[in-house]
């Protein structure tokens, strides 16, 4: 139980050094896969700290973006204050502000074992692992586009019709926004779509690693599924981490995603082994 000494409270751009503190100090600091470093959502309505004495021992910020998905973007604790009253203490607070501003799906990907633990203590329910795999220069097989598609890079004018593929392909819970995407797209290495004379039909977008990239976004819209489009997409950006050098990519899909699965493991990659379990909670607009 919080004690009477704490102060919980939202967390302002006053904070960021507190914040980035307690971040960086503690081994307890959970952050969301995302293209915003977290600290970015200071400011917004959905971040909360417990302080003592002008020092954050605990932060929590899960930020809907798209509206109607909110990740949990930033956890961590440390101090006095353990994991279970922290996350009691914020998540009270953030629950209650969702549910006055609409409701929404809250989910997290528990990076981390302590992470793991804490969800399954609370009203979060699992629902699926994301596993990881990789590609290391094994040979794929060659795609080919259905005549009358093209194949080209993506151009920051295609991004609203990207985002509009990504809401096709995905469930709600997966869909990342407008304002994402432009991120994602600012800090790609290799972005492509296919097209047809009706408009974008799926997309890749990859960010770079040391030794090669990391296939971030891949998507076909419903009805173009199952014509070769992903195996394409994922088959030329093979074709240029080839070209660049690079040995790697890496790719991560759920675990209960079988046509995923089955699509990279045609196209050469390999689980690693890891896995990270996600978790969901509903919140209900007044309740």
């Amino acid at each position: 139980m919080i004690g009477l000494d704490l102060q919980v409270r939202p967390a302002g751009v006053q904070d960021r050094q507190a914040i980035s503190n307690l971040i960086f100090f503690q081994n307890h600091a959970h952050r969301h896969l995302d293209w915003h470093p977290p600290l970015d959502w200071l400011g917004s309505p959905y971040f909360w700290l417990i302080e003592e004495n002008g020092r954050a021992l605990a932060v929590l910020a899960c930020p809907p973006d798209p509206p109607g998905v909110a990740w949990v973007r930033l956890f961590a604790y440390g101090g006095t204050v353990s994991a279970m009253d922290a996350w009691s203490a914020l998540w009270g607070l953030a629950r209650v502000e969702i549910q006055r501003l609409g409701g929404a799906q809250v989910g997290v990907i528990a990076l981390h074992g302590w992470m793991r633990e804490l969800m399954h203590h609370t009203d979060f329910d699992w629902i699926q692992n994301i596993v990881m795999l990789e590609w290391r220069g094994r040979p794929a097989l060659p795609p080919s586009l259905p005549e009358g598609l093209l194949l080209r890079p993506m151009k920051e004018s295609d991004l609203p019709a990207v985002g509009q593929v990504d809401t096709d392909a995905f469930d709600p819970l997966w869909r990342i926004s407008l304002d994402s995407l432009r991120r994602a797209f600012s800090q790609s290495i290799s972005a492509a779509v296919i097209e047809s004379s009706g408009g974008l039909l799926g997309y890749q977008l990859s960010t770079g690693k040391p030794d090669g990239c990391h296939l971030a976004r891949l998507a076909v819209r419903k009805e173009a599924q199952g014509f070769g489009l992903g195996a394409a997409l994922v088959g030329d950006l093979i074709r240029q981490m080839r070209r660049r050098g690079a040995g790697l990519i890496t790719v991560n899909t759920q675990n209960d995603n079988r046509s995923s699965m089955a699509l990279y493991q045609k196209m050469g990659f390999a689980r690693t082994g890891e896995e990270y379990s996600v978790f969901r909670y509903q919140v209900n607009q007044g309740g």
